[in-house]
């Protein structure tokens, strides 16, 4: 089903991709969706948005007047990564900005009707763009949270955490554009987060106060309500590597055309050109900035992945692929 709304469009089509994965979030704390495509899955559209869910857990995105797509690639330890950002301005995406435990009530727009009467508490992680939120039927359990709600679940004192490690509620991390719900195990401290839906929050992260890694590209203004992370060319949604895809490659290109930030597009195009022209990496004047920076690095790598034996690629990797300190990976980027 199509519509007069292109980006509800594209998304619906990314949703209905087994190959792309979602997120609801910010630095620090975030909840990912991603589903095999053996999943069975239930999904909806309507004029106020589309959702998927599979037993594991699921993702809404909401339709919104002010929602812009911003795509960005960022380079990696071994290659690159890249997403497209869902952003509002900001003030159409602040939250509740809760600090403390705080009861909710019963979680209405729960993407499933069972979960409906399932008791909401906001963990008051105190983030801007999400509120960051667990559910329970169970008496016992709302009983418990009950009695320590009006504390930071970080404080000394309080036990609120190992309540909910105990009982592992349903986590729902919920913005202006959308919702992500995780059904399966939280891990014990130390463990493996299972494959598929998953949450992580990371108190040292959440203490810098940011909306999204240093590594992500976004305008002033605009902070990230939910991401998108179309199929990558050399792996999978869970980072297990497969030869390189053109057309997944082509994929994302197109939408970065579309939505990149032109500056960088620009820089892109002028890369691929005089690579094209059989001209050295000196034809090209870079800015100074680490944005221009990590855009021609991962420009330069993507061309070598394209074209591994392509000999003049090795005098652009020498000039424009040495490891900078100063692009040390993000450790949420790496999360993805």
């Amino acid at each position: 089903m199509t519509t007069a709304d292109p980006i509800m469009d594209l998304l619906a089509g990314q949703l209905a991709d087994a190959e792309a994965g979602w997120s609801v979030g910010t630095f620090g704390a975030i909840a990912e969706f991603t589903r095999e495509p053996g999943d069975a899955l239930d999904t909806e559209r309507s004029r106020n948005g589309i959702s998927v869910v599979t037993e594991k857990g699921g993702i809404r995105i909401a339709s919104h007047p002010d929602l812009r797509l911003i795509a960005s690639e960022s380079p990696t330890t071994e290659s690159w990564s890249h997403r497209v950002a869902m952003c509002l301005p900001h003030e159409a995406g602040i939250m509740s900005g809760r600090t403390v435990l705080t009861e909710i009530g019963p979680d209405r727009a729960a993407l499933r009707h069972r979960d409906r009467n399932g008791i909401l508490f906001d963990l008051g992680l105190g983030t801007l763009q999400i509120d960051a939120c667990i559910r329970t039927g169970e008496a016992d359990v709302v009983a418990a949270l009950r009695s320590r709600a009006g504390q930071s679940v970080f404080a000394p004192d309080s036990d609120a955490m190992r309540v909910i490690l105990a009982a592992n509620p349903h986590r729902v991390f919920i913005s202006r554009i959308g919702r992500a719900e995780v059904f399966q195990p939280i891990p014990p401290p130390g463990g493996k987060s299972p494959d598929g839906p998953h949450t992580h929050v990371l108190p040292k992260l959440l203490a810098h106060r940011r909306t999204h890694a240093a590594t992500e590209p976004l305008p002033d203004g605009w902070i990230p309500c939910a991401h998108l992370y179309p199929a990558h060319p050399l792996r999978d949604q869970l980072g297990r590597p497969h030869p390189f895809r053109p057309d997944q490659h082509a994929a994302f290109q197109a939408l970065l055309e579309r939505y990149g930030l032109p500056e960088l597009t620009a820089l892109k195009s002028n890369v691929i050109g005089a690579v094209a022209k059989g001209q050295g990496p000196e034809t090209v004047t870079l800015p100074s900035d680490r944005t221009a920076r990590a855009a021609v690095r991962v420009t330069v790598r993507q061309l070598a992945a394209a074209e591994p034996r392509a000999p003049l690629l090795l005098a652009w990797l020498a000039a424009y692929d040495r490891r900078d300190p100063t692009e040390a990976e993000d450790p949420m980027e790496a999360l993805h």
